[in-house]
């Protein structure tokens, strides 16, 4: 029999619009709603490699969740004689066989048999867009209604959400800001947060077409070695509860401490519309 050859391996950096998929994990074909990674997987069958092609994803985003750029490493064994792709025959394979999906890779590269995406990740930054100053869901612009987040009650006090974002900083057990599902028993509730900033964004990218515009966007900034599920929306809605003066500033270190996913408010939890993974760092 012909000698079967090492597969070769990649790193590829994506991006996509979250809206329309379960998540970015693969899901059973029948749903309604299918994760991004089946898209990733039937584009990469169409490239006729020898053995099926599982995408190994970095960051496992939500329903309706955003990335800027996600990571993934594959494995490509191609028939004998084949040479391995390019880097720039796998971005552009990829890319044909992927439309018209709202997914897109950005880059590729070859990468030792021993590179894991998931587990050799520095870290990962994620960004989350407030739109302030909509009285009503109605004054949101279409274009951003699926890309930002517009909390109800007015202006946020946006000194008061620095204050308590400071709490969050440092390594903490995250317990009360993490949502609950089947990996919780097995991962320690412990994470260090590296950076939270609370800054005003450039306004959208229509804006000098908005009319009525008492519109700004602000973005809030998280970076860690890896999240809790959840756990960056839980974090914003609990700064935003304190920017509309429904949480003081030092409740966000009571919820820490109260270390239990039950002491998380109610309702709280912003939603995934304006939540974006911006980048994955090795």
């Amino acid at each position: 029999p012909a000698m079967v050859g090492a597969p070769a391996r990649y790193l590829v950096f994506f991006q996509y619009l979250g809206t329309r998929y379960s998540g970015v994990m693969e899901t059973k074909s029948d749903q309604a709603l299918v994760g991004v990674q089946n898209y990733l997987e039937k584009a990469a069958q169409n490239l006729r490699p020898s053995a099926p092609i599982k995408f190994h994803i970095s960051s496992r985003t939500d329903t309706g969740v955003h990335a800027l750029a996600n990571a993934a490493h594959l494995d490509i064994l191609r028939a004998p004689g084949k040479a391995a792709f390019s880097e720039k025959q796998l971005v552009q394979g990829l890319n044909y066989h992927l439309k018209p999906e709202p997914i897109c890779i950005l880059s590729a590269q070859r990468v030792p048999g021993t590179f894991h995406a998931r587990f050799c990740a520095l870290s990962r930054t994620y960004i989350y867009r407030l739109l302030l100053g909509c009285a009503h869901y109605s004054q949101i612009p279409v274009f951003e209604r699926d890309l930002c987040w517009a909390p109800a009650g007015g202006p946020l006090d946006v000194p008061a959400m620095r204050e308590a974002a400071k709490s969050l900083l440092g390594t903490h057990d995250f317990s009360t800001f993490r949502s609950l599902n089947s990996e919780t028993p097995f991962q320690s509730p412990v994470r260090t947060l590296l950076q939270v900033e609370i800054q005003p964004a450039p306004l959208g990218f229509l804006s000098h077409h908005y009319k009525h515009r008492e519109l700004e966007f602000w973005e809030v900034k998280f970076k860690s070695k890896a999240f809790l599920y959840r756990q960056v929306r839980r974090m914003v809605g609990a700064l935003v509860a304190v920017g509309q003066g429904k949480l003081a500033p030092q409740d966000i270190q009571e919820l820490l401490e109260a270390k239990d996913s039950r002491a998380f408010p109610p309702h709280a939890m912003a939603p995934p519309s304006g939540l974006f993974l911006k980048c994955v760092e090795y």
